[in-house]
């Protein structure tokens, strides 16, 4: 099954986000407009890219911090929140 165009550039959009990426989002959502996505559905990717960057930054933070405290024992088992997403 292949992915139409709208939903490709729907996640682009959320990937855009979730990196960082200003340029990107820019080009998105201006390609997810042209693709048929509606103002709501791109709001909704943007929300979905920061539930997920906010999720692995928190989870980058704690690592970094038991890392300082010379804990360098990796934990892969917690997740960093996305698994929410539904």
């Amino acid at each position: 099954m292949k992915l139409d165009n709208r939903t490709l550039r729907l996640i682009a959009v959320g990937a855009s986000v979730t990196a960082n990426c200003q340029p990107c989002l820019q080009t998105n959502v201006a390609k997810a407009l042209e693709s048929g996505a509606d103002e709501q559905t791109i709001m909704e990717a943007i929300e979905v890219g920061k539930m997920v960057r906010q999720g692995a930054a928190s989870k980058l933070d704690e690592l970094a911090n038991r890392w300082k405290q010379g804990n360098l024992v990796m934990d892969n088992a917690e997740g960093c929140g996305c698994q929410s997403l539904s």
